[in-house]
């Protein structure tokens, strides 16, 4: 605290600190130091002002503060307020306080130091500084658990400041995990708190020469902003998407697994050649020569699976599928891409997971779902005692099953219920069992997932059962085999 009085700046305002103010606080007295009251209270009480005087504050540029800002001022520290009053006092309304008579009073203005609060002074209830901090505290959260967020965090570690480029994803996704918690049009007050949770946990990107501080990333009174203009263009996409007409049944194969891609990456056999290369994936076991001429041969495999006459023999033309694990990754990637295969691996537990998991215990509680949902949440490698749930992974995909409940049937096709659905998408096998004796005895007419091992939580070998045929995965985990099982379907042009 400080221990001299008020002193006069050059231009004759008083200068006065936050600490020499609240000296004028009756003992006893709780004030709200957010309200705007509490401020004028104060200064009149310091001076010794009429109690009906009018006082307002402005800051540097002559703008009025008024009461929902001057706690955000208050927070941020070292902010100079100038006092302005439209009524004259005589100097005899000073005479009760020798140290401020002794500087003079000017009733036209006055400044005041806004510094924050002592240390030493009882602390109380700061909403604004409650806000401040949930502001930041949101921001961080959303940049840790978003895809690229944590570049974001340790770009601003590394060199103190964001890119353009970086500062630009940071707003998009601010705006998506703002649009998908508040709405496709958020509130002013949603808005602002982003945008203070912004400059409060990346400080270098404050604008000091504005009254908040985080204008340039949203400013209510304007209405503009990085948050604004990314809101306002995702929001003209969406009108766009949703004036255009319906497409068309030709249009929505475009794009789908009938339709016709050129390789560039992989030279592809034909004719003679093509002939030979399945001759000796026929007879040999070298796993890397396998995967080379399966790669060699993909447009041809392509032609015979968009074939509805001969789609169904594509396991018997190229048997390597049913012991060399990875030829369905490999095909996929060379219909896309390496980055495309991934996608569903790295985005299911940053994105997906957990989204799916608050969305299932929103619905009605029943001991199915909630052993799924205790599943879910439990941590990877923590094995559950009982001994009939699945693994985390498979627990959060099996709770879509139940967000989104098959189909009503019709007379034809009856329908089924969350737990038939379940049995269609992943069957258990106990590893000491036969697994020919499951195959006759468990037909079903579309690909699906076989986990065997010891118990649902412990799988050792996942396979994708296709026409009464084991394709192993490549993947040791059922995130994975559920991401080979949905290539499956794409590949052979079926639905789930």
């Amino acid at each position: 605290m400080r221990s001299e009085g008020p002193c006069e700046s050059e231009d004759g305002n008083l200068l006065v600190s936050w600490q020499e103010v609240a000296l004028a606080k009756p003992s006893g007295t709780q004030f709200r130091p957010e309200q705007h009251w509490w401020a004028v209270g104060l200064v009149i009480e310091r001076f010794c002002l009429p109690p009906e005087a009018n006082i307002k504050f402005k800051d540097a540029t002559g703008t009025e503060v008024d009461g929902e800002i001057f706690s955000d001022l208050l927070h941020l520290g070292n902010t100079v307020l100038t006092l302005f009053s439209d009524d004259e006092f005589s100097d005899s309304s000073f005479s009760s306080t020798s140290d401020v008579s002794d500087v003079g009073w000017s009733s036209g203005s006055s400044t005041v130091i806004v510094d924050g609060p002592p240390d030493k002074q009882p602390r109380v209830d700061y909403t604004s500084s409650v806000d401040t901090a949930s502001a930041k505290q949101l921001i961080e959260t959303v940049m840790r658990n978003s895809s690229g967020g944590e570049e974001v965090l340790e770009e601003y570690q590394r060199t103190e400041t964001l890119t353009d480029a970086t500062r630009r994803k940071m707003v998009n996704i601010l705006v998506s995990h703002m649009m998908e918690n508040h709405g496709h049009l958020p509130s002013k007050a949603t808005r602002e708190k982003y945008a203070l949770g912004v400059v409060m946990a990346f400080p270098s990107l404050k604008d000091p020469f504005a009254k908040k501080g985080y204008e340039h990333f949203y400013d209510a009174t304007s209405g503009t902003g990085y948050i604004s203009w990314r809101l306002k263009t995702v929001q003209r996409r969406r009108r766009q998407i949703a004036s255009k007409p319906q497409s068309s049944p030709s249009d929505l194969t475009l794009g789908g697994p009938t339709s016709p891609r050129t390789v560039k990456a992989v030279q592809q056999l034909d004719g003679d050649a093509c002939q030979e290369a399945l001759s000796l994936l026929n007879h040999t076991t070298d796993r890397v020569l396998i995967m080379q001429k399966m790669r060699e041969t993909f447009q041809f495999r392509q032609k015979i699976v968009n074939d509805p006459d001969k789609s169904g023999d594509v396991l018997t033309i190229f048997p390597r599928f049913l012991d060399t694990a990875g030829l369905v990754n490999q095909d996929f990637q060379i219909m896309f891409d390496e980055e495309t295969s991934a996608r569903l691996l790295q985005k299911w537990d940053l994105f997906f997971k957990p989204g799916i998991i608050r969305q299932a215990m929103q619905l009605v509680p029943t001991p199915e779902l909630q052993c799924l949902i205790k599943s879910a949440q439990s941590p990877a490698g923590n094995d559950l005692e009982e001994e009939k749930a699945y693994d985390h992974d498979m627990a959060s995909l099996l709770l879509l099953i139940h967000l989104l409940p098959p189909p009503p049937g019709g007379s034809k096709n009856p329908k089924i219920s969350a737990t038939d659905a379940m049995e269609r998408l992943i069957t258990f096998h106990k590893s000491c069992c036969s697994l020919e004796e499951r195959l006759r005895n468990n037909k079903k007419d579309h690909p699906y997932i076989l986990a065997v091992g010891r118990q649902k939580n412990k799988i050792d070998k996942f396979y994708i059962v296709m026409d009464c045929h084991l394709i192993p995965c490549e993947a040791s985990s059922s995130l994975g085999a559920f991401d080979e099982l949905f290539k499956v379907h794409f590949y052979v042009c079926l639905s789930l």
